[in-house]
């Protein structure tokens, strides 16, 4: 019984952390591609997901790339 839940835990486990490597390139290809190169938000936002990993990709998806649609429809 104990051995099933652990495989349930490590097979969710598993998808978790692969659906959140995908979001996570996921943000850096579309801050990369699609932010402006006007000044420097896009370095300083690809080093914010970098550096941060998940946490950072979750900032510019809920901050930064809401406000690039409004200013730029991209």
């Amino acid at each position: 019984m104990f051995s099933i839940f652990s495989l349930i835990f490590g097979l969710l486990s598993v998808v978790i952390g692969i659906l959140a490597t995908i979001f996570w390139i996921w943000m850096l290809i579309d801050c990369l591609k699609n932010e402006p190169s006007v000044g420097n938000d896009k370095i300083i936002w690809a080093l914010v997901i970098v550096f941060l990993s998940y946490l950072g990709a979750i900032l510019y998806y809920l901050v930064r790339r809401p406000e690039r649609i409004k200013q730029t429809g991209q």
